[in-house]
């Protein structure tokens, strides 16, 4: 029998393909929560969690728009840890109201059968408690380095210190319930996609 509403959180670092991992989900069927999605709308222009990050970083990291200008926060955040755990405490928190409310809201929509929530953060964030298992997404080190460099137009330094801004890979792994190697083809990804979705989905016992 089929196991319906089942929370998966997928993590991963960055330039791992958690995106592309999460979407091949979500094109077989499952409800997807996106905490990128979430972050960007708790720093909506004149949100209290935007004025308290300009409050706290300097108007430098606002555009003229009055958007956040995400890359000056990027630089900044990067580069020092303290101005990281900063940015954290305000806005882990906003994050994690409308985290718990949308997960919520598709748990309880009886036409779901599988519910992804993709979060970078998870495990910094202390969120793996909103899900009820975890699939981390790996790479080998100097294939991420590669593909950060390109995604983001960085010079190799820039693109190293953010990898080592995150938590260690190696430590994600040993807390993580299941892993997809990503490190290869799309087509053999989204083949450890399909099996993790038949043993999810399509044939775990009720």
């Amino acid at each position: 029998m089929i196991v319906n509403n089942l929370i998966l959180g997928i993590t991963g670092n960055i330039a791992s393909g958690k995106s592309t991992i999460a979407m091949a989900f979500v094109r077989k069927g499952a409800a997807l929560v996106d905490a990128d999605q979430l972050a960007r709308e708790v720093v909506a222009p004149g949100s209290p969690v935007l004025n308290q990050l300009s409050g706290v970083f300097g108007p430098e990291i606002l555009c003229n728009s009055g958007e956040l200008d995400r890359e000056r926060l990027a630089q900044i955040i990067f580069a020092d840890v303290k101005a990281r755990d900063q940015l954290n405490r305000i806005i882990h928190p906003a994050i994690a109201v409308l985290a718990v409310e949308r997960l919520r809201q598709e748990k309880e929509n009886p036409a779901v059968r599988l519910v992804v929530y993709e979060a970078p953060l998870l495990f910094e964030a202390g969120a793996e408690g909103r899900v009820d298992k975890v699939l981390l997404v790996s790479i080998e080190p100097q294939i991420q380095l590669l593909r950060l460099m390109a995604r983001d137009h960085l010079p190799e330094a820039a693109a190293r210190q953010r990898i080592g801004a995150q938590m260690p890979q190696q430590e994600k792994l040993a807390r993580a319930d299941f892993v997809i190697d990503n490190s290869g083809s799309i087509d053999a990804a989204l083949r450890q996609v399909d099996d993790l979705w038949d043993l999810l989905v399509e044939k775990s016992p009720c």
